[in-house]
């Protein structure tokens, strides 16, 4: 399990398989809630995470291929994409400095 305290994530990747439903709105969502915040939002293809992310989201089927991808990433796995808690923790830490495993 890797942590990573949310004073230094800059990216946050939501991952999905077919990527145009709400993985997109909450990517959307987040974009708003962790821009001023300085950190980027992208929304990827699960086999595809970019390097650079500190914090991957994506639901909790996905989550084994994500450690895959991005195996040195913190992964938060979330049951649904607007809503879910795993979401609110992440968004909490980044506003508040607080620590993240995954």
């Amino acid at each position: 399990m890797t942590t990573i305290n949310g004073s230094t994530v800059r990216k946050v990747v939501i991952a999905c398989d077919a990527g145009m439903g709400s993985s997109a709105m909450l990517a959307g969502q987040l974009r708003r809630q962790l821009g001023k915040h300085s950190v980027a939002v992208e929304h990827t293809p699960v086999d595809a995470i970019p390097a650079d992310a500190d914090v991957v989201i994506c639901h909790q089927g996905l989550a084994e291929r994500a450690r895959i991808s991005a195996p040195d990433t913190i992964i938060v796995p979330i049951q649904v994409f607007i809503g879910d808690p795993a979401v609110t923790r992440v968004v909490k830490a980044v506003q508040t400095g607080g620590d993240l495993d995954g």
